[in-house]
């Protein structure tokens, strides 16, 4: 795919990043084979966990809040996995590296300013922080959001992506499933676990208390991640292969936690707009990659 100037020029960056890193002490492509299947059974079973208490808690667990944190990495670490069995692993930490550290920065300038997602503050709910204010688990879950919206919109574009613009046709449409995921994450976060609190606000339009500023938010900052990122995820020997799913499995599993999060707390439109979307999404990504 081409983004013209910019892409050469980002090119050379991960180029000059990845020569400092030993290429012995790194495994490159197909290192996800070996712990793949692990990961992805254990986030299995986690979900499944984390799916059923969310009925009924678990006798003995109380409110602990362990179980959500374990998903949270297990889901980090299956998606990471996956991707380093189609690409070099040093290009999937580039770019896992560079999510992290953008998403937390953005957010820790959200929390103390407000910019560019409103005003809001993390409760002791979410647990312990990297530094103030950032939670740990608030630059994983930006990771989780973009890499498997990636790879699910990548089955979406399937049929056309020989085409000449179907890179930035990938970052518009990982944008849109990013921005999905978080009216599917906002109600769960702020009603059902109570993560975050939103402050108030002129917004004039919200989603569960949520502002419509802070979706424009997630939009231009996952625009702007996956601009430094998008390099390193371009297959530099692009071999013909069956379609990836592991990205659709593990964004309908997150999304299905949202919407049992918000039936089992009554809040109705969440879960039906939340459900519905994601019954599209999962359909059109099925039936395009399969074209």
């Amino acid at each position: 795919m081409d983004f013209g100037p910019w892409t050469l020029i980002l090119t050379q960056m991960n180029r000059v990043a990845l020569k400092k890193i030993p290429l012995r002490a790194v495994p490159f492509l197909g290192v996800g084979q070996k712990t793949h299947r692990w990961f992805f059974i254990l986030f299995l079973i986690q979900f499944v966990l984390v799916w059923l208490s969310l009925w009924a808690p678990w006798p003995g667990f109380g409110e602990a809040r362990w179980p959500d944190g374990l998903l949270v990495v297990l889901t980090a670490a299956t998606t990471v996995a996956s991707l380093s069995r189609q690409l070099p692993a040093q290009n999937v930490m580039l770019a896992s590296i560079i999510i992290v550290v953008i998403a937390g920065a953005v957010q820790t300038i959200g929390a103390l300013s407000a910019v560019p997602f409103g005003p809001y503050h993390y409760t002791k709910q979410i647990g312990q922080v990297l530094f103030e204010p950032l939670p740990w688990a608030v630059p994983l879950i930006w990771l989780v959001a973009i890499l498997n919206a990636r790879g699910t919109g990548r089955l979406i574009l399937r049929p056309w992506r020989k085409t000449r613009n179907y890179g930035f046709w990938l970052m518009g449409l990982t944008a849109l499933l990013v921005v999905l995921f978080d009216f599917g994450l906002e109600p769960f976060a702020t009603e059902v676990k109570h993560f975050w609190v939103w402050g108030p606000s002129h917004a004039g339009v919200y989603w569960y208390r949520t502002p419509w500023v802070n979706f424009v938010g997630w939009t231009a900052s996952t625009l702007i991640i996956l601009a430094f990122i998008t390099p390193s995820l371009i297959n530099k020997k692009p071999v013909k292969h069956s379609p990836d799913y592991h990205p659709l499995l593990v964004w309908v599993s997150i999304n299905l936690v949202f919407i049992t999060g918000s039936v089992a707390h009554h809040l109705w439109l969440a879960a039906g707009v939340v459900g519905m979307v994601t019954a599209i999404i999962a359909i059109f990504a099925i039936k395009e990659a399969t074209w």
